[in-house]
């Protein structure tokens, strides 16, 4: 896309740094959003990331954060990402649009009122770009539905962007927004930006309260971004105190991105994992060799790689533990329409109707020791871990639906290889991070590694991610379809 005189900044521009041009009034918000809303008009009919688009609404926050600006006294009395655009995934109620869920069955009522997490966005300056695409409740790791068609990526229009914050991936990495907010019950941050060549943080259980816990906590609001500062930054703006919540620590361990300017630490314990943690899923060379292409660099850094191995469960019993709580991701969602439910999710729903609540208990207890183990077994082994984010490069369209005509629930066992390493942090609740360190050579398609840590290491976790991405840079990197 040509650039004009009121379009001056880069629309790859990292959000920290935006937000810092805005600051100094070397572009206005209303500059800035407009440079927005026309790559929208010209990359989305290819790629499917935007389901709600609110133009009117944007344009008006853009100009009161302008009017913000002129009536500064100084930068320091902007909130830190003012008049920087953001899109909300279409899981989470912005006040007066409507939540589809993703799903054709779901109403389309204008939410009264936005979610804590969304709030907390606005407070932090940034201007709302309208809502991004997601499969139908966030169930599986991509969006090709009845609600909101085909979402596709910027690197190869034929693949899958990821998912479940498929819009978001989509709309950070062709530059259609420069951050997006994504959700993560099972890899949904992490897995989009493995495929889109971005940086993916899943916070701690607990660290970023949204309205209520989500799939028992499984389930953390976050935001995919190009730099490791863009994710530390966000992760200031999410990780607030909120004595309604259920669970929410009284204070966090500082500015996340402060942390970044510390030096960067030396001699940890670094665990490997490359084998599935299911059994017979196999890892693609390029995942692999994402995997080595860190530990050398990590090597290098001054860090050790350890031989401890993660305790992990059998395939039946992570497989129970995960199913028997992600049956339940719809819960709490107000349908029009049942019968318009995807197929796959109509079963899981039948099979949650189906449990006793005295059985439910006992597996989330089941669930809960088994996290307690993996946990022990990793703080005793490992400082941090090591795996691929992806057991697989991001798969063609409609490669999902394979053997769904006579069995639904085949869509997320086809999904396994993409979910297979992240959603085992969903159950211990840990932090992990997803940073694009490789790019097959074959497709030219970015490849994420994954970086686990202790709960409530965030701030290890963007270190180890930063010494990376200065090994590595990736924020040049520019998709085919941009």
């Amino acid at each position: 896309m040509t650039r004009s005189p009121l379009d001056p900044l880069d629309p790859f521009t990292p959000a920290v740094e935006l937000a810092a041009a805005i600051r100094r009034k070397e572009v206005s918000p209303v500059e800035v959003a407009e440079g927005f809303l026309r790559r929208m008009d010209d990359l989305d009919p290819r790629l499917n990331a935007f389901c709600h688009r609110d133009d009117d609404a944007v344009r008006k926050a853009a100009a009161e954060a302008a009017d913000a600006v002129a009536r500064a006294r100084s930068a320091d009395d902007l909130p830190p990402f003012h008049g920087v655009p953001l899109p909300v995934k279409d899981l989470l109620d912005v006040e007066g649009w409507p939540t589809t869920y993703g799903s054709a069955g779901a109403r389309r009522t204008p939410a009264e009122a936005s979610d804590p997490v969304v709030r907390r966005f606005v407070d932090a300056g940034f201007v709302l770009l309208g809502k991004t695409t997601t499969s139908e409740f966030g169930a599986l790791p991509f969006t090709e539905s009845e609600a909101l068609g085909i979402s596709r990526s910027p690197w190869d229009p034929d693949r899958t962007p990821g998912g479940s914050s498929s819009g978001a991936g989509a709309a950070v990495a062709a530059g259609m927004a420069p951050i997006a907010h994504a959700e993560d019950g099972g890899g949904s941050i992490r897995i989009p930006a493995s495929c889109n060549g971005l940086v993916g943080l899943k916070a701690t259980r607990g660290l970023i309260p949204s309205a209520t816990v989500l799939v028992e906590g499984f389930a953390t609001s976050g935001a995919v971004t190009r730099t490791v500062a863009d994710s530390a930054a966000a992760l200031d703006v999410l990780a607030r105190h909120d004595p309604a919540a259920w669970w929410s620590p009284p204070a966090t361990r500082g500015s996340y991105a402060a942390a970044l300017t510390a030096e960067p630490p030396t001699g940890l314990r670094i665990g490997v994992l490359t084998d599935s943690p299911i059994a017979g899923i196999a890892v693609d060379p390029a995942c692999a060799a994402a995997v080595e292409s860190t530990l050398r660099t990590l090597e290098s850094a001054g860090h050790h790689i350890v031989d401890t191995r993660l305790p992990l469960p059998p395939t039946e019993e992570l497989i129970g533990a995960f199913g028997t709580i992600w049956n339940i991701a719809a819960a709490g969602v107000e349908l029009a329409d049942p019968d318009r439910i995807e197929p796959h999710n109509r079963v899981q729903r039948d099979a949650a109707h189906a449990i006793d609540s005295w059985a439910y208990a006992e597996g989330v207890l089941r669930t809960q020791r088994l996290s307690r183990r993996i946990v022990e077994g990793f703080v005793a082994g490992f400082d941090l871990l090591v795996t691929p984010t992806m057991a697989c490069l991001p798969p063609r369209v409609g490669a999902w639906r394979a053997g769904t005509d006579t069995d639904p629930l085949q869509a997320l066992r086809n999904s396994y290889p993409m979910a297979v390493f992240t959603s085992l942090f969903n159950v211990t609740g840990q932090p992990a991070i997803s940073v694009p360190v490789h790019h097959d050579a074959a497709t030219g398609l970015p490849v994420g590694v994954q970086l686990v840590a202790a709960p409530w290491r965030e701030d290890l976790l963007l270190r180890v991610a930063r010494t990376l991405e200065l090994a590595h840079p990736w924020a040049g990197r520019r998709p085919p379809v941009s």
